[in-house]
């Protein structure tokens, strides 16, 4: 791990002064790659999903771990985007001229050396590379035991693309231990590492924070919300409702909590119980919700907080925006939450008093996603406030510095 972290070090330099012809030349390498050795990138994961299996994996994990054709040309779009966006490197604020004369601007630079620790997803590997290398970054990636067959063969393809664009290959490299204390020693490795991102369950994440030198860009978990208003039309509600639950169910943008407002949740409950129920997703309700999904079971305290992961919904009838927004505020993660309403008034009020890292109108929480956001790919979502929030993109792994321009003015 010093050998990598010094190797990371010193090919951070050189990254953070290529162009953006020669990373991007890199990028598009990449995709071509992966369409091209699809097969062999299938086999190899075929080996872990394999293991998986044989090890009891969660559904919701071995979803994640699946490199489908579909997830594999996913992967290869997301590298083509993200070659084709704006370099963020050496991009100015605007300029402001000083009483004095003296012009005063904000540049963007890269954050320098980024670790990136994961569990279960393959497809990291690549958006975590493509990301860090367009935004002038080193990268080290540290993904989990599950998919160790999948990243080694993806961090082959990596290496291709940057040495067919003349770029170190140090500039990003895949751990290839399973051994837990590389994790251990990245996250304390100050002088060769700047910031840690990492995209795992709770345990991982909360080892993380007890044990890191280096900081952590994280979020804990996805416990979204949905709040259907009484304003709100029912058919688009019922559309939104069973989207946000039903799409996958292992993202962290997956509702966990829907709210609803109780003059409009005899018109809404029954029909979306119906339609969970085809689904085949638990109902875990408040005393007000089982009045009209009598089906349900009663939900607990715990319900409130919980990240499920898995075909379980937890639901409470409210009777008003405020108590909706309180039980948000005592509940949620900070993750992604939305409100189903035609009234203007309600959703700029929701907006603005919802403090989680994305709040929607009339949008299913699945939409929290670097790609859907227009960023290419994200390296992970962030509930801090600092540096980073909602998806990290590009600029979400740079930092600023600032430059001043003058004409020999002195300070008086």
């Amino acid at each position: 791990m010093e050998q990598i972290g010094a190797q990371a070090r010193k090919a951070s330099k050189y990254i953070m002064q290529a162009s953006d012809e020669q990373k991007s030349t890199a990028l598009r390498f990449m995709a071509q790659c992966l369409l091209d050795k699809a097969d062999y990138l299938k086999a190899e994961n075929a080996k872990d999903l394999e293991n998986a299996r044989h090890n009891n994996l969660e559904p919701a994990l071995l979803d994640r771990l699946t490199l489908s054709d579909k997830a594999i040309n996913l992967m290869a779009t997301g590298l083509n985007q993200i070659a084709a966006m704006a370099d963020p490197v050496g991009s100015l604020s605007a300029t402001r001229v000083l009483p004095n004369g003296i012009n005063i601007a904000q540049m963007r630079v890269p954050l320098g050396v980024i670790g990136i620790i994961y569990e279960s997803r393959p497809n990291v590997t690549i958006d975590a590379a493509a990301l860090c290398l367009k935004s002038g970054n080193a990268t080290i990636l540290r993904g989990g035991s599950e998919a160790f067959h999948s990243n080694l063969a993806l961090g082959n393809i990596i290496r291709e693309g940057l040495a067919h664009a003349g770029l170190p290959e140090t500039v990003v490299q895949v751990v290839s231990t399973t051994d837990r204390a590389a994790v251990g020693k990245l996250i304390t490795m100050t002088e060769y590492v700047d910031v840690i991102i990492p995209r795992g369950g709770k345990n991982l994440i909360k080892r993380l924070s007890e044990e890191a030198r280096v900081p952590l860009i994280k979020h804990l978990d996805g416990n979204c919300h949905i709040y259907i208003d009484q304003y709100a039309d029912p058919e688009k509600a019922f559309q939104i409702a069973l989207h946000a639950k039903t799409f996958r169910y292992g993202i962290c943008g997956t509702m966990e909590t829907l709210l609803v407002h109780a003059s409009i949740a005899q018109d809404v409950l029954p029909r979306l119980a119906q339609a969970y129920a085809e689904h085949q997703v638990e109902l875990r309700g408040c005393e007000k919700t089982r009045s009209f999904i009598p089906d349900a079971k009663p939900a607990t305290e715990e319900d409130w907080d919980t990240e499920y992961l898995g075909p379980i919904l937890a639901i409470r009838v409210v009777d008003s925006l405020e108590q909706a927004i309180d039980h948000i505020a005592r509940h949620s993660s900070g993750h992604t939450e939305s409100i189903i309403t035609e009234r203007i008034h309600e959703a700029t009020l929701f907006q603005r008093q919802v403090d989680s890292s994305s709040v929607y109108v009339n949008l299913p929480t699945v939409f929290a996603d670097g790609f859907e956001y227009g960023l290419g790919a994200e390296i992970g979502i962030s509930t801090n406030r600092l540096h980073a929030r909602g998806p990290v993109g590009l600029e979400g792994l740079t930092t600023y510095k600032w430059v001043l321009n003058g004409n020999g003015q002195l300070r008086k």
